[in-house]
């Protein structure tokens, strides 16, 4: 327990320099216990002043340092007087502006690499200390540090960048050509630990249990004694948010769960039996049934667009008919979490960025006259499941698999018929069960079935069959932004596939997706 001091104050700034890696250097910083948050290069001066953090690390990115008109770092972060670390293109950046030299390098480094430390170095001397001198590392870049400015030393180097680290300890700024946020960094949340509790003064105030205590505190100041109702989906964020509020406020939160007919098998009942009144998450529970009218919307429909438009005009329709049923409601509560504000963020500073038309519902709080509250807005995903299971939820409803917000409706191709929901849904069931059999459910990030509008001859027993065709798709990733096609074994797909075919009706055969991403996306449509 905290002593009271709100556990923002003592926070990190990440600057942005495009770097694919952004999210994960924040990451880190909240997994080593402090608080953090992105902000692009330009973001306004007196932003950043007024966010006075306690120290800053510089992205990595995509330019180079030796062009014109590429990113710089702002002035206002170098006048700070605070810690700063520079990964990569952040390290480059530093050196240019601070009097040093960068060039495009004869040798480009990209993947592992074994960086020689120099005794004496104040950023990486515990890693040295734990380590020895020599430190795998992930390197991803092209241009190097030829001359460090006055008052740095060199403190790491490779043959091919003999710049692979440099500091001025007098100022507090440091430079790695490297990226520590990576796992691929042997002991690089070690050294983003010592950047950020030991060099910049952070206590670690920042976990599930003061996160809990600080947003209980914040919900109950800001709705007082108003009522709040929550669409709950059955999903890891509504969830949360759901157990959260109730912790907060009570019976003062109605949620209001949809069922469109296109979730998950027993999805209905496992939400009901998780917030039960005999469970000490207690909620003021509504269940619609709007299976009927979802799919009467849309019948005939195929386009993977206009489907999700349907299902989320629909629920809006569903969701405030429901809402405007119970009384005294002022608030709107929704899971957005910290990486949709990212991608949306750039709205403050005229960057905005296009959501996917699924994430959220969009339009509820004009439409609906409601004021908007958002408890997990300044958490990654990692976050929320972390204070779900220190609220209590069951473990196999935090640590689920993502499912898009439009349901089997876009697992479903082409038009979305009942009978294609029911069969889709047992296969998906048979998937996930032989998956979690096998222990293989969580060393993917998402797997589901895939109901495709194609008919393929089957023979079962002594009889021809002639019925659809389930496509199954498993992926590892990291980010969602690139994935891997999982490499399930054989004799299970094999497994899974002999249950589909003869335990569901209309299916005649199934198939297995090798593809990864890009090319390709995680979901079909």
């Amino acid at each position: 327990m905290h002593t009271g001091q709100d556990i923002h104050d003592q926070r990190l700034l990440i600057v942005d320099f495009g770097s694919q890696y952004t999210q994960l250097i924040a990451r880190r910083v909240r997994e080593v216990g402090v608080y953090c948050e992105i902000h692009p290069f330009d973001a306004p001066e007196d932003f950043l002043r007024d966010f006075a953090p306690k120290g800053v690390i510089l992205s990595g990115g995509p330019e180079s340092t030796t062009e014109g008109h590429t990113p710089r770092i702002p002035d206002a972060v170098l006048a700070f007087g605070v810690p700063v670390l520079g990964i990569c293109y952040g390290m480059q950046a530093m050196a240019a502006q601070l009097g040093g030299a960068v060039s495009a390098s004869n040798v480009r480094e990209f993947g592992h690499a074994v960086i020689h430390i120099e005794p004496g170095t104040e950023l990486l001397q515990p890693v040295r200390d734990a380590q020895g001198s020599e430190l795998s590392v992930w390197m991803s870049h092209g241009d190097k540090v030829t001359d460090v400015p006055a008052g740095f030393e060199v403190t790491a180097g490779t043959a091919s960048a003999p710049v692979a680290a440099m500091e001025d300890r007098e100022r507090g700024l440091y430079g790695v050509q490297f990226h520590p946020e990576v796992t691929h960094t042997h002991l690089g949340t070690d050294i983003i630990r010592h950047f950020a509790r030991d060099l910049c003064g952070c206590e670690g105030l920042w976990n599930a249990a003061n996160i809990v205590d600080e947003a209980v505190a914040h919900v109950r100041h800001l709705v007082g004694d108003e009522g709040v109702v929550l669409g709950l989906s059955g999903g890891v964020d509504s969830s949360v948010v759901a157990a959260l509020l109730s912790r907060a406020i009570g019976d003062q939160l109605t949620c209001v769960f949809v069922d469109n007919g296109l979730l998950r098998k027993n999805e209905r009942e496992e939400v009901a039996e998780t917030f039960a009144p005999s469970n000490a998450l207690n909620l003021n529970l509504v269940v619609v049934d709007a299976e009927e009218e979802f799919l009467d919307r849309l019948a005939g429909h195929e386009d993977p667009e206009a489907k999700r438009k349907i299902i989320g005009s629909t629920f809006i329709d569903v969701f405030d008919r429901e809402a405007h049923r119970i009384s005294g409601v002022k608030w709107l509560a929704q899971g957005t979490i910290y990486p949709d504000v990212i991608e949306s963020a750039a709205s403050k500073f005229g960057k905005a960025h296009v959501i996917k038309s699924h994430h959220n519902v969009g339009g509820l709080p004009e439409r609906m006259h409601l004021k908007l509250i958002e408890p997990l807005r300044e958490l990654f995903k990692d976050e929320v499941r972390q204070i779900g299971m220190h609220l209590g939820l069951p473990r196999q409803m935090v640590y689920r698999h993502p499912f898009p917000g439009p349901g089997l409706g876009v697992r479903i191709l082409g038009a979305v018929r009942k009978e294609a929901a029911e069969v889709l849904r047992e296969a998906d069931a048979i998937f996930l069960e032989e998956l979690h059999a096998a222990n293989y459910y969580d060393r993917v990030s998402q797997a589901f079935a895939v109901y495709l509008p194609v008919k393929s001859v089957g023979v079962v027993g002594d009889a021809r069959r002639y019925a659809e065709v389930i496509a199954l798709r498993a992926v590892e990733t990291t980010d969602f932004m690139t994935a891997r096609w999982a490499h399930l074994p054989y004799e299970l797909i094999e497994r899974i596939s002999n249950r589909i075919i003869n335990e569901i009706e209309g299916v005649s055969r199934v198939v297995y997706d090798v593809s990864s991403k890009p090319p390709a996306t995680i979901e079909w449509e």
